[in-house]
């Protein structure tokens, strides 16, 4: 079952990177077959490896064949979207903004953490940097994740903005490491002087740097030197158009993991969650006004990829 598991995941992500997309299918569902899409919140092998128990999960509640698809960025998803090319996508607040704006979607369902429907963007440096402030990076390397990462660049950039730093000017050197893990790899290693990453909390307990640094003393080599202003949680959406009997069956089967010892661990491994919670569109208002301060037009944003 493993080997053919592998096979399975091999094939979609060949798919994936074909720019037509056209493995995710036509522009209405196969009869039996829901299309899932993920973001890549690191490295594309890892979040394949950690969906397959959702997707095997959906399997069992729906009476459905499941379709898994983790994009090599996050406008890969959005692009599927727009495609008419998946039912429904777990997206992070930018990408959920971005696909709004783009596809018929509606947002069904927000994460939580601990009860808590929000998290952070982190400012992280070595612990032996040297460095404090933000107004301390200047002439400094930094590096950003997706283009479209909502702690990874988009709240990070109007952070400096919003501080009198321009990360176009003001920086010795920008790098885009395309996820989490590689920016906090990108730190500790001192590729860059610092990085944006998201953390769960404010304490540094529930961070990107202590997921993925296994090791306690590395994990003690990674320090915060901002946060900023709680986000609401990433989510769930479907297809507008989704037969509303699918849709509710998808909701209750994702209440009912958070609800779930095992079904918790799924969440957490996947994306670092609790569970879900409804949501609103109108709760992304304040992700759609840091696209402005951050000066990142919507309809451009996925001609620049």
């Amino acid at each position: 079952m493993r080997e053919m598991r592998a096979s399975r995941w091999l094939f979609v992500l060949l798919v994936i990177a074909a720019p037509t997309l056209t493995g995710c299918g036509g522009a209405k569902s196969s009869k039996g077959v829901l299309r899932v899409g993920f973001v890549p919140s690191e490295n594309v092998q890892q979040v394949a490896q950690n969906a397959q128990p959702i997707v095997d999960i959906l399997h069992k509640e729906l009476g459905m064949d499941v379709e898994p698809f983790v994009a090599t960025d996050y406008t890969g998803v959005v692009e599927a979207l727009r495609a008419k090319k998946l039912d429904i996508a777990f997206l992070s607040p930018a990408s959920y903004v971005l696909a709004k704006n783009e596809a018929n979607i509606q947002v069904a369902l927000k994460s939580h953490r601990k009860g808590r429907a929000a998290y952070y963007a982190a400012i992280i440096t070595r612990s032996d940097s040297g460095i404090k402030t933000l107004n301390d990076l200047k002439n400094k390397t930094f590096a950003f994740g997706d283009p479209l990462s909502t702690t990874g660049h988009i709240i990070p950039r109007k952070m400096f903005l919003e501080q009198g730093i321009d990360p176009g000017k003001d920086f010795a050197h920008v790098l885009y490491s395309g996820g989490h893990d590689a920016t906090v790899l990108a730190v500790l290693h001192r590729k860059v002087d610092a990085g944006a990453t998201f953390a769960n909390f404010t304490d540094g307990k529930d961070a990107a740097w202590m997921q993925y640094l296994k090791n306690p003393e590395e994990q003690q080599q990674i320090r915060a030197i901002a946060y900023s202003e709680p986000i609401p949680s990433d989510n769930l959406v479907y297809r507008a158009d989704l037969d509303p009997a699918v849709a509710k069956k998808i909701t209750d089967t994702f209440l009912a993991l958070g609800k779930d010892p095992a079904g918790q661990k799924m969440l957490r491994d996947l994306y670092q969650i609790d569970g879900f919670m409804p949501a609103s569109d109108q709760d992304y208002d304040s992700v759609r006004a840091a696209f402005k301060s951050a000066g990142i037009n919507l309809k451009e944003a996925l001609k620049k990829k």
